[in-house]
């Protein structure tokens, strides 16, 4: 199977790929002249072949178009800040499962430091985000939005959609089962998960959620760890509504 890359655009039947992914397309991988690899700007797929595997740049001659099927169900993620080994985790495997939008949240309960330190660390998740999506085959990397305080992120998700399925996971033992929870949204098309961090929301974040239309989901009685919580509500959804 065929690596593929990101490349900003497609311009009189050349792409140029450059920054990290050149360099890591010339460096480790090595490679040369005449290789074939699928690029993407996005927007659509080429079969493309390197022309030149220069330092900093890797040219390519577009071959021809491929199929680029459109996800017909989009999720977004309201994540919130966790210890950062697992909070990437829960980024790369988020990718994976095909999330389109993703927005750190500074919950009450996330640790101050790591709160603090958020901001610098925007550079990378990026780069995870891009390095899944290229691994997972997807047309586009999933969109990291800045930090963002829960009930603001809250409020503009569901003012964007208010026709999607907006669940907001919980550990009450009131929480209808997320299974229940999506009966109801069999023709809805896009989805917002809001996951907590360790601690779990408090009633305030609660009741931002639930006011500004957020349904209260549980994935069962078990107390999951934010990145255990992420991939388990993605691959129920996924299976659920037949994410594509």
């Amino acid at each position: 199977m065929r690596r593929r890359f990101f490349v900003d655009r497609f311009e009189g039947g050349r792409a140029t790929l450059t920054g990290d992914a050149a360099h890591h397309a010339g460096r480790v991988l090595r490679v040369s002249a005449g290789q074939l690899f699928e690029l993407s700007d996005g927007h659509s797929l080429w079969l493309a072949r390197v022309d030149a595997a220069k330092r900093g740049a890797v040219e390519f001659s577009l071959i021809e178009p491929l199929p680029a099927p459109e996800a017909t169900f989009t999720t977004d993620l309201l994540l919130s800040i966790v210890k950062f080994d697992r909070f990437e985790w829960a980024l790369e495997k988020s990718t994976e499962l095909g999330v389109s939008e993703v927005t750190p949240l500074a919950a009450a309960r996330s640790e101050k430091v790591l709160v603090a330190a958020a901001a610098k660390r925007a550079g990378r998740w990026k780069k995870i985000l891009d390095e899944s999506a290229q691994q997972s085959r997807r047309l586009l990397a999933p969109v990291l939005h800045p930090l963002a305080q829960p009930a603001e992120a809250l409020r503009s998700a569901a003012s964007a959609d208010p026709g999607g399925a907006l669940l907001f996971f919980s550990e009450s033992p009131s929480a209808p089962p997320l299974r229940a929870l999506l009966e109801a949204h069999r023709q809805c098309r896009h989805a917002v998960l809001a996951i907590g961090p360790e601690g779990g929301w408090t009633k305030e974040e609660n009741s931002a959620a639930i006011g500004v239309g957020f349904a209260e989901a549980s994935l069962g009685s078990r107390i999951l760890r934010t990145e255990t919580a992420v991939t388990a509500a993605l691959a129920v959804i996924h299976y659920a509504l037949a994410v594509s």
